[in-house]
């Protein structure tokens, strides 16, 4: 049997695995978009995590069934109000944090994602808590900014994350040349996204990083890490063949990050092993083994709340969980963050789950981005025209906002 598992192709080279990815990425936009419409001012982010997950786990269990393959949660769903940094996700038997209310105004980040046999699709989307009846109302003023900055940002870090050459057009001489050119650095990278968040007078969040997937993994052997703080450091480039979740958080303050009083809710189990003493900390990693894997989850999401919080504890002690710290901005300033789950083939890059475009024509900000090498760069294509979905669907004009903040007429093609 081991030897079957074994000589399975759990690459990128394996239709199979682009499938699951790709199912697991449907699940979680899905999830995202109904979930969206439940930030609104005034709702509990406790409940909106349970909807979630629920929402979650009925869309997993439609697929792949009858199959021998694990499937389920690569993240649970978290709800992270305005300052808040990582992703947040309350006890109900936290009475305090039980009664969290979203308010009118504050950017909302929904982290969530499922997975097939392993293979992950993490999303996360940034929207405005708008008071119910006005969702369809223009953002402005320094919200505009924030979302604008991190839009962009965003979509610059994706084209940065291209092979060099590997979208390359012209003469044989001019494809070597443009693959022989370098990666940018990863201080590179930081310094052109800063040029972004300053146009609209925003930071990029300190220590944001893009991890490389596999299977069974959202922490891999590479990362990407913008605005490095004291202790962080990025490794590695991005490479054809590799899967990725590519991260981008945005502040109105300094983007300095520190330590929130709330309590850690988050954890991820590690493949360390210890002989734990307590009888609900063993209980809880039994559970965890079982419904979890090594994706991240939430105490919220065990059999019992109460013996998960304390059986945790022993656990997070042994090193047997990792436990992920509540953070937020610094100044308690304003806080926007996406996270895009990647594939990049020889085609490009192929956006396995993301979260949906932002419609800049609800968006308006009088700032404008205005270095031409950010301008430059954010006109190149992410992946190449194979002409696979050409006539598939008729040509629609949309009206798109430009970084210039002005109207054009753009003709839109699935």
């Amino acid at each position: 049997m081991s030897t079957e598992s074994q000589a399975i192709d759990y690459t990128l080279n394996n239709p199979d695995t682009i499938t699951k990815y790709k199912t697991a990425a449907q699940i979680s936009e899905k999830v995202l978009a109904d979930v969206s419409k439940l930030c609104v001012a005034g709702a509990k982010v406790v409940e909106i995590c349970e909807k979630g997950d629920k929402l979650i786990e009925e869309e997993v269990a439609k697929v792949f069934r009858g199959k021998n393959i694990t499937k389920g949660f690569s993240h649970p769903t978290t709800v992270s109000p305005a300052a808040f940094v990582t992703p947040y996700t309350p006890l109900k038997s936290d009475e305090k944090e039980a009664a969290v209310e979203l308010q009118a105004g504050e950017p909302v980040k929904i982290q969530l994602g499922a997975q097939i046999d392993g293979f992950g699709s993490i999303v996360c989307d940034t929207v405005i808590a708008k008071e119910a009846g006005k969702e369809d109302d223009i953002v402005e003023g320094r919200s505009a900014d924030l979302l604008l900055a991190t839009y962009y940002a965003n979509e610059l870090l994706l084209r940065l994350m291209v092979p060099p050459g590997l979208l390359a057009q012209g003469t044989d001489e001019e494809k070597a040349k443009a693959a022989a050119a370098k990666p940018p650095t990863q201080s590179k990278i930081t310094s052109l996204l800063e040029k972004v968040t300053e146009a609209y007078d925003c930071h990029l969040v300190e220590s944001t990083t893009s991890w490389l997937f596999d299977r069974n993994e959202i922490e891999g052997t590479k990362k990407i890490v913008l605005a490095p703080g004291e202790s962080s450091k990025g490794e590695g480039v991005p490479a054809v063949g590799e899967a990725w979740g590519v991260e981008t958080g945005v502040s109105l303050g300094s983007g300095k990050v520190k330590q929130f009083e709330q309590r850690t809710t988050l954890h991820r189990r590690t493949l360390n092993t210890y002989a734990l003493k307590r009888p609900t900390s063993r209980k809880i990693l039994s559970e965890v083994k079982k419904k979890f894997g090594t994706f991240p989850f939430s105490l919220r999401q065990l059999e019992d709340e109460r013996d998960a919080k304390s059986g945790v504890i022993e656990c997070v002690r042994g090193n047997v969980f990792r436990q992920y710290e509540v953070t937020g901005d610094k100044d308690n300033s304003p806080v926007a963050r996406l996270l895009t789950t990647i594939a990049i083939t020889k085609n490009g890059i192929t956006k396995l789950g993301a979260p949906p475009a932002l419609d800049l024509s609800k968006v308006k900000s009088d700032k404008k981005i205005q270095d031409e090498e950010v301008l430059k760069i954010l006109e190149q294509p992410l992946s190449r025209n194979t002409g696979k979905s050409k006539n598939k669907k008729k040509k629609k004009k949309t009206a798109k906002k430009t970084t210039g903040g002005e109207e054009e007429e753009e003709s839109d093609e699935e």
